[in-house]
């Protein structure tokens, strides 16, 4: 483990780490918990809230912000993709905001990356736009959140191309063709697209994780297509967490067949609503979604360096 530290204001200390013990690690999501109570939306990502355990990761660097002993502010700096700026996501408590504390993590941020920068603000609030002026940082991306009623399901049966079979996937037994075709799907999309083993171990070692909502399109027996569902229990949310098409089967309605069945699959499960993300550029997927009903519920905006 690599430790840095600067103090950036009185009584205010910026530990830099490339990996947190089990105790800071459980300090940070309590910190999150907080927020995300106070704000309506976690501050960090599924991906960035896994990589808080388990160890040093490439390319993961750790932000603890404490005044005294109090942990008061959280960031995180992911540098794996080899084309785009680093990625960032910082969180402030919020018995600790309006004292300069974003200020001061979104400078570290900038000195620890070289001045090229691309920070997450989720929610779109208002600090967050005005910490980005702040920083110098411009609006690049705009993420949206999708959200429609799953009762009652007004969705047609789904039909789906000739010689393609759906089934649940097998963990242990799906998870090497499975990344393949998700590298394939999402070769455009690197967050995505980069899922590895760990990654993927990651998500399947979670509380939500259900194999019955993870959906393989086959045909020949190999994999073309999947739809993975999420559910969010203590929301009483379904997800349509991803859904990636290999790029040979595009085009001939798969993608439309897979969605429909992971929400026929959630509105079975009781859950009354379901959500998506995607990007607000990508009009093709944006236009899909809202004949199937859905509508932004909420916004995320990521912010860069002019490059």
């Amino acid at each position: 483990m690599t430790t840095d530290a600067v103090t950036p204001g009185p009584g205010r200390q910026i530990a830099s780490l490339d990996e947190l013990t089990d105790v800071q690690a459980e300090a940070v999501l309590a910190l999150l918990a907080d927020a995300a109570a106070s704000d309506g939306t976690q501050a960090v990502s599924e991906q960035g809230r896994l990589q808080l355990r388990g160890g040093g990761r490439e390319g993961v660097r750790h932000f603890l912000l404490t005044v005294g002993d109090v942990l008061t502010g959280y960031a995180q700096l992911e540098d794996t993709d080899p084309v785009e700026a680093p990625a960032a996501e910082l969180v402030v408590h919020p018995e600790h905001r309006g004292r300069g504390h974003g200020r001061a993590l979104g400078n570290a941020l900038l000195a620890a990356s070289g001045k090229r920068l691309r920070v997450w603000a989720h929610g779109g609030r208002s600090a967050a736009r005005h910490l980005a002026q702040v920083l110098g940082l411009t609006l690049f991306r705009e993420l949206r959140q999708l959200r429609r009623p799953l009762e009652p399901l007004d969705i047609a049966e789904p039909v789906l191309p000739p010689g393609v079979t759906v089934r649940a996937f097998v963990p242990g037994q799906d998870d090497t063709a499975w990344l393949a075709v998700n590298a394939a799907a999402f070769a455009h999309h690197p967050e995505q697209g980069a899922l590895t083993q760990r990654d993927l171990d990651d998500r399947t070692a979670e509380p939500w994780f259900d194999p019955r909502g993870f959906f393989l399109a086959e045909r020949d027996g190999e994999i073309i297509g999947f739809h993975w569902t999420k559910v969010h229990a203590a929301e009483r949310l379904g997800e349509v967490y991803v859904v990636g098409i290999r790029p040979d089967a595009q085009g001939g309605g798969l993608g439309k067949a897979l969605t429909a069945i992971g929400l026929r699959h959630l509105a079975a499960e009781g859950l009354p609503t379901a959500m998506l993300y995607v990007d607000a550029d990508n009009t093709a997927a944006v236009t899909v979604y809202e004949r199937l009903g859905f509508r932004t519920h909420e916004i995320d905006l990521m912010y860069r360096t002019e490059s």
